[in-house]
């Protein structure tokens, strides 16, 4: 269950990070701060959440969070590009990035190593 995260988490998440996330993107996390994507080409996507120990409840909860995760995308996933920020997942192994310099999405491909843009709505 996704619930909704102050701003300040977000900004201490991209300072870490070493970028900022697309206003689309924060705006989702600000309202629900990770939950599940509906791509209707690609099926569902797990979005990370940005940490948050302001309570036990959602610490437990973003355990999984976009810093975490990208290290360990970084290290784990071979031909991961390592400059990408993984922001989702699917159960194939495949990640929703975001690439230095540019705020559009792109869908990172375990099998062929290759990103390719993607267009994300997020619903609230």
């Amino acid at each position: 269950m996704a619930f909704p995260v102050d701003e300040s988490r977000i900004r201490a998440a991209e300072d870490a990070l070493g970028r900022t996330f697309p206003d689309a993107l924060r705006q989702r996390l600000m309202s629900e701060n990770g939950g599940e994507i509906d791509d209707a080409d690609d099926g569902y996507w797990f979005l990370y959440p940005v940490y948050d120990d302001s309570d036990r409840r959602r610490l437990g909860r973003s355990a999984n969070h976009v810093v975490k995760e990208t290290e360990t995308w970084r290290s784990q996933a071979d031909g991961f590009p390592q400059n990408a920020v993984p922001v989702a997942e699917d159960q194939e192994g495949n990640a929703i990035v975001l690439l230095p310099g540019d705020d559009r999405f792109y869908v990172w491909d375990h099998e062929l190593r290759e990103t390719e843009p993607i267009e994300l709505i997020f619903d609230e």
